[in-house]
């Protein structure tokens, strides 16, 4: 963010972070698929996703005012954080908290599998919308090392406006080109990236495709060595058609 402005009044740019995840699986078996689905949802409870969005919240210097969790029958999960900037917060018991009560961070989960092809998908949305100085861009690495990321489609946008101290707009309260610049370079080295940037209404999009395929982190239950290698090459073909598919947002195949 740099130095910070000096602004006439209170900062209030809103600051929307859209990050959706998405991990593919191979199960051989319909019983395979519900036990990956199962396994899925263990993993990734309510409990867990608590977990990364307190350090979430922690990592952009926001205070937690009210989390609200739960686990879903058959499977999945959501997690809401309300979030206040600490500086916010007024002193005394019958305080209110004004403004940046409404920043949130929000997690949901969508396990799925189909049943024709063998493959399974575990979907994560997660939200982070902040208000005032505060951005969410600087726990991309975090996110992104947090879940099994085959592909990652991320949007920032920057809403309302600001006034500097001679009274002019300002709709944007940091330079910024792309998100790909919150990335490290270690983390994007593993993936195909591209960009759809709207700079004039301030809106950046991001779409990230994983380059390279190692099987066995791919098969369930299963070890690469007992298949034989036409069936390796079947099922490597399988999940990059259904990635593409995904990273693209269209049927291909």
């Amino acid at each position: 963010m740099g130095d910070k402005l000096k602004l006439y009044g209170f900062n209030n740019l809103t600051k929307s972070l859209s990050f959706n995840i998405y991990d593919v699986c191979y199960a051989k078996s319909s019983r395979e698929q519900k036990d990956y689905i199962a396994y899925i949802d263990a993993q990734y409870n309510s409990d867990r996703l608590t977990g990364i969005l307190s350090h979430v919240v922690e990592m952009i210097g926001a205070k937690v005012l009210h989390i609200s969790q739960q686990d879903y029958d058959p499977q999945g999960a959501s997690v809401t954080f309300l979030i206040a900037e600490g500086s916010m917060i007024p002193a005394g018991q019958d305080a209110v908290v004004a403004h940046l009560d409404k920043s949130h961070v929000t997690v949901h989960t969508y396990p799925e599998y189909h049943p024709d092809t063998c493959l399974a998908t575990f979907r994560v949305d997660i939200d982070v919308a902040t208000c005032g100085e505060i951005t969410p861009l600087s726990t991309l690495d975090y996110l992104i090392g947090s879940f099994d990321s085959d592909i990652i489609t991320m949007d920032y946008r920057i809403r309302g406006f600001t006034r500097d101290m001679e009274g002019k707009k300002l709709f944007i309260d940091h330079y910024m080109t792309s998100i790909q610049n919150y990335i490290s370079e270690e983390t994007l080295h593993r993936y195909d990236a591209v960009d759809i940037n709207i700079y004039e209404a301030n809106l950046f999009h991001t779409k990230m495709l994983i380059k390279e395929i190692d099987l066995q982190n791919y098969l369930f239950n299963t070890d690469v060595y007992e298949l034989p290698p036409r069936t390796r090459l079947a099922i490597t073909d399988s999940l990059r058609c259904e990635m593409i598919e995904i990273f693209s947002g269209r049927n291909v195949y």
